[in-house]
């Protein structure tokens, strides 16, 4: 098994380390003594977030700051694969623990750098995932006109974790350690690389995405009897007639005014309130059943909660404890049914150090220093 630490906290850095936890990894989380990953602390909109990143990783408690919390950590790169970071800029240099060191430690070491700039004049600038989304432009094209607005989940951070554990993956099939720098800044640009693309095929300014109702014109929501709210998409004009079959739309199948998609689009306005007409008519039970029929894409709006209570849903929720509670998490797409635990604060520092040929009476002496 690979051993992986993971040097970070919120979201970006701990990402990583959940991919690779997922895949098998050994994930030794190493946090500061007392108080921890920060999001140990977060609470409201935000409570989750710990519990949700960190599950199947060991905490190991230890002071960095400190010289012989330096050397605790010196002897762990020696016995791993992977190190994982993202510290504000700067941070590791100082601590001593730059790549260019740890390789010195360890010279199969792969170190992933997340950090909010890549190299160039705004490397070493310290930012988060909505700054990013912001000067990004993907928080302008979420929105809408005059109300730019940050994503439903910290996309840029997971994203950028997801890419940096890609290229780890790479040195590893490569047989190869080495420095990887993934910036939040670079990630983000890759994210919104469809709309830098249009904007110069169109030679135009772009107006939000959701001001414009994307490129098709039945792509939208329809309220149902019994107050559900679905979105429904046809992709292509043989689904349209399929639609039309589907909810006994004739008077729409052979009118030319509706024909193709671009036809659709561009009479949207009288479109949608007639397919509304009929939708309203039917609960969603009876709409869901049609769609299926006819394998035309649609989805009803829940709130994330929500996928507590679905059937489809509930198959990919895995059970798990924090803090001597029970909870249901997704996990990623290929994770195993197996029990997860997010770790209470240093719960792993003494067996990881033992491990590591430190005596008893040496990990007191740590906790008396508060080193650990």
């Amino acid at each position: 098994m690979k051993r992986v630490l993971e040097i970070g906290q919120i979201v970006a850095g701990p990402t990583a380390g959940l991919v690779l936890a997922d895949m098998g990894y050994e994930i030794i989380k190493i946090e500061k003594p007392g108080t921890g990953d920060v999001s140990r602390n977060l609470n409201g909109t935000s409570s989750g977030t710990f519990l949700y990143y960190n599950r199947d990783k060991k905490s190991v408690s230890l002071d960095i700051g400190k010289e012989q919390g330096k050397d605790i950590l010196r002897k762990l790169i020696r016995t791993s694969h992977i190190i994982i970071e993202n510290m504000a800029p700067g941070t590791m240099d100082r601590l001593g623990f730059s790549f260019d060191e740890c390789k010195k430690i360890n010279p199969d070491i792969i170190y992933l750098s997340l950090k909010g700039y890549m190299q160039g004049p705004y490397h070493g600038r310290k930012s988060l995932d909505y700054p990013i989304e912001i000067e990004s432009g993907l928080a302008y094209m979420t929105g809408m006109n005059g109300k730019p607005m940050r994503m439903g989940a910290s996309v840029v951070d997971m994203a950028a974790a997801i890419i940096g554990v890609s290229r780890i993956l790479q040195f590893i099939s490569e047989n190869k350690s080495g420095f990887i720098e993934i910036g939040l800044f670079e990630t983000a640009m890759f994210l919104a690389g469809q709309h830098i693309a249009t904007y110069q095929i169109e030679n135009k300014d772009l107006p939000p995405i959701n001001e414009k109702n994307f490129a098709w014109g039945v792509y939208d929501y329809f309220l149902s009897a019994d107050n559900k709210k679905i979105f429904i998409a046809v992709a292509t004009d043989a689904q349209w007639k399929d639609f039309c079959q589907a909810f006994e739309m004739k008077n729409f199948i052979d009118n030319p005014d509706m024909e193709t998609n671009t036809a659709r689009y561009t009479h949207r306005d009288t479109l949608i309130p007639e397919i509304q007409k009929v939708l309203i008519s039917l609960d969603y039970n009876t709409i869901k059943a049609r769609l299926n029929t006819y394998n035309i894409s649609y989805g009803v709006l829940n709130r994330p909660w929500d996928l507590l209570h679905d059937t489809h849903a509930g198959r990919y929720l895995m059970d798990t404890a924090y803090l001597d509670k029970d909870y249901k998490i997704p996990g990623m797409p290929f994770a195993g049914s197996r029990r997860h635990v997010a770790p209470d604060l240093g719960r792993d520092t003494e067996s990881v150090l033992l491990e590591a040929g430190y005596t008893e009476d040496q990990i007191m002496a740590f906790r008396k220093e508060m080193v650990i």
